[in-house]
């Protein structure tokens, strides 16, 4: 199916529903006076996305708008994985203090905006379209991390997160030029005809997907391209963090796999995928994904600031995703999308403890959680010990799911991934060393007499309570998960 832009319309009706949110809000912005309906507005419109995203499930799959984006079950994945991170950090947003200096309208339309890119990331079969959609998520974040008006730290988080994503993006835009004037196309399904013809130079090739993997790399914030992610993940506001560190990281890892999947590589027998010979992409990104997950638990054990300490656990989640894709065959992709799913979860129940704490506290170290458990918050202390171990990868939570399909893909492959398993059971066990450091400071350290009692709103009380048995549920039963990934792991290559 290869469909012209007025034929593409009616399978693009999820994209038109948030974008007409989007206006709706800009609309509504200048007559409501009362904000807080704005959010209310912007989860029903994720949700009618959400609706029509999931009634695309299965369509046939096809090109559209000249070949621009593709419609396929992996896109569809991570659309959904998109809508459901914006619809909880909005819902997360609307008891949020940090957040009523904010302009609301603004806030929800970047908000809903930066989702809308992302649905493009996930779906783009052309490299042209892959880098504007990738600036669209990129423009509307460096705005939401600098939404704090007369916020020192929220500028510079913006300022930092603008400058390295003006650096990452020119390198990537450039390593796109060198594969079109290798290839002579922008299409995917073209750029891989052209490679897999021979006649490309080995090395000139390597270096393109090298500068490539700048652009990418730093939405995923694997080393060395995660420099800016502790300041911006600190300055920002937390319901922001919480949406970087999940949504923009999941539409990351969507534009890698399509791109280094069924652009640069292609199925043999049995699913494994074949890369160009001489271009060994997937050695460099086994020594990336060692290096970052090292890199990312070892600089966390000393961090005092929990955002901060949550970013550096992000980067070395980055290194534990990158296993999926090196191993080079469809095992370790559909661990990739199971961990994406997963990650969601945990990651944003963890930040949502954040925002609880730090709306009756004002604080963010991880001092001021001391005593947590005993200062009227103990479903928040246990809840956040969920999230925590779940992380970790301890059982029964979702976590440890998550990670034992990735270490059995690379396992299963055997030879030097052996290596790279071993390595990452080691970064576990010391992840367990600062995520039970927050646990035993919550339970086991005694608050002092200024410390002030942590209260909930009903809106966050659902929320937690949501995210907390879900990540215990999908670590009892997580067949419906796990068969979903494996559906959505179907490109569109014809």
């Amino acid at each position: 199916m290869d469909l012209n832009n007025f034929e593409s319309l009616k399978f693009f009706y999820p994209e038109a529903i948030l974008t007409g949110t989007i206006l709706l809000l800009v609309l509504l912005d200048l007559i409501l006076k009362s904000k807080r309906s704005l959010g209310y507005i912007a989860i029903v419109g994720c949700m009618l996305s959400l609706w029509a995203t999931l009634e695309l499930y299965g369509t046939m799959g096809g090109w559209l708008f000249q070949r621009m984006i593709v419609l396929d079950n992996f896109s569809l994945f991570f659309k959904v994985i998109s809508l459901l991170a914006a619809l909880l950090v909005v819902w997360m947003s609307l008891d949020c203090r940090e957040l009523q200096a904010v302009h609301q309208g603004e806030y929800y339309t970047l908000l809903l905006t930066a989702a809308l890119g992302m649905f493009f990331m996930a779906s783009s079969v052309n490299l042209l379209m892959a880098y504007l959609s990738l600036e669209l998520v990129s423009l509307a974040s460096y705005v939401l991390t600098g939404s704090l008006p007369h916020n020192r730290r929220s500028s510079e988080a913006a300022l930092k997160y603008l400058i390295y994503g003006g650096v990452a993006s020119g390198s990537m835009i450039y390593g796109m030029s060198w594969i079109f004037g290798m290839t002579g196309s922008l299409d995917y399904a073209k750029i891989s005809a052209a490679l897999f013809e021979g006649g490309v130079h080995r090395l000139s090739l390597f270096m393109a997907l090298v500068l490539i993997l700048a652009g990418f790399g730093y939405k995923i914030v694997f080393v060395p391209f995660h420099m800016w992610s502790p300041d911006v993940y600190q300055g920002a506001p937390t319901p922001v963090t919480a949406f970087l560190s999940v949504a923009s990281n999941a539409a990351g890892v969507a534009i890698l796999i399509r791109f280094f999947f069924p652009a640069v590589s292609r199925v043999a027998e049995g699913g494994d995928w074949l890369y160009v010979a001489g271009v060994e992409w997937p050695h460099f990104l086994l020594f990336v994904s060692m290096v970052t997950m090292t890199l990312g638990n070892l600089c966390a054990l000393n961090q005092k600031n929990l955002k901060r300490m949550l970013a550096y656990s992000g980067i070395a989640h980055a290194g534990y995703l990158l296993m999926g894709l090196v191993v080079l065959n469809n095992d370790g992709l559909r661990a990739m999308l199971f961990y994406v799913a997963v990650y969601l979860i945990m990651n944003l129940g963890a930040f949502l403890v954040v925002v609880i704490v730090a709306d009756a506290t004002g604080r963010e170290d991880i001092e001021g959680y001391r005593g947590l458990a005993w200062r009227g918050a103990a479903i928040p202390a246990v809840c956040m010990a969920i999230f925590l171990f779940s992380l970790t990868g301890l059982p029964p939570f979702a976590g440890f799911v998550g990670k034992f399909f990735l270490f059995a893909a690379v396992i299963k492959a055997g030879g030097m991934f052996v290596i790279l398993a071993v390595v990452a059971i080691l970064n576990s066990v010391i992840s367990l060393y600062y995520y039970a450091g927050v646990v035993k400071t919550m339970f086991l350290d005694f608050p002092e007499a200024g410390d002030p009692k942590v209260e909930m709103g009903v809106n966050s009380s659902a929320l937690l309570g949501f995210l907390s048995c879900l990540t215990v549920l999908l670590g009892i039963y997580w067949g419906p998960l796990a068969f979903y990934a494996h559906q959505s792991l179907r490109f569109f290559m014809k």
